[in-house]
């Protein structure tokens, strides 16, 4: 498995305390992205499932109060076959894990084994509509529907997120939007949570002598964010 990062106690990834495995490689190209380093797969050090699972299983007694595994990125489910694998040995030591998705990847046999497999799936929402998400992402809006509706057949347990950019998608007209495509799936959706855009990934761009889109672009304030926040509460 190809491994951008690995954060021993994350606190925000999913229930409890989690062991977040940050994997490489990602089908979007999303403007707001603070982590273009992992977009190259063929970057990152290898570990194979058994290596990580010796990791991991150290932390198991940080995992009592509901904690696990998160499987992040880059996109998590380009490397199913290796979550399957490593699921497999967590599975024998009961330690629960989630996957964090953009949800734009194809139902083949090892995405719907792995997502079968999760405790919690937490898929970012980029954008509601077709053309929007196509030119802020370069991604197919038709393939994260498909996955949302294969959450909510599963009945399987969702948060989604959807990152907040000032003068892209901070209006609460944009809001109606985002709510408005969730709302078919509201029966798994457990928590709709907005995250500020920010900046501490911009120097990236430059490291790796990429072109930055935002590079002009403030951070989200947080007085707006928490408006925004309280006016999705109040609408769901």
């Amino acid at each position: 498995m190809k491994v951008h990062s690995l954060e021993s106690l994350a606190a925000l990834d999913g229930d409890g305390l989690r062991y977040a495995v940050f994997l490489n490689e990602c089908p979007l190209r999303c403007v707001y992205c603070h982590n273009p380093d992992t977009w190259n797969a063929c970057a990152g050090k290898e570990f194979s499932p058994q290596e990580l699972f010796s990791k991991i299983r150290r932390y198991r007694p940080y995992f009592r109060s509901g904690g696990g595994v998160t499987f992040s990125g880059g996109e998590p489910l380009l490397q199913a076959e290796g979550i399957n694998e490593l699921a497999a040995l967590l599975r024998t030591e009961s330690i629960d894990y989630a996957l964090d998705t953009c949800g734009c990847v194809a139902l083949t046999d090892p995405v719907r084994q792995a997502i079968d497999g999760a405790g919690l799936v937490i898929c970012d929402l980029k954008f509601p509509d077709t053309e929007n998400f196509r030119f802020y992402t370069g991604g197919d809006f038709s393939v994260v529907l498909q996955f949302l509706r294969y959450l909510a057949e599963s009945g399987k347990r969702t948060w989604v997120r959807t990152v907040i950019v000032p003068g892209i998608n901070d209006s609460r007209e944009w809001l109606d939007r985002y709510l408005a495509v969730l709302r078919p799936f509201s029966a798994v959706i457990e928590k709709y949570e907005l995250l500020g855009y920010h900046t501490m990934g911009a120097f990236k761009y430059k490291l790796l002598g990429l072109n930055n889109p935002l590079a002009n672009c403030p951070a989200l304030d947080p007085q707006r964010l928490y408006e925004l926040q309280d006016y999705i509460s109040r609408k769901q």
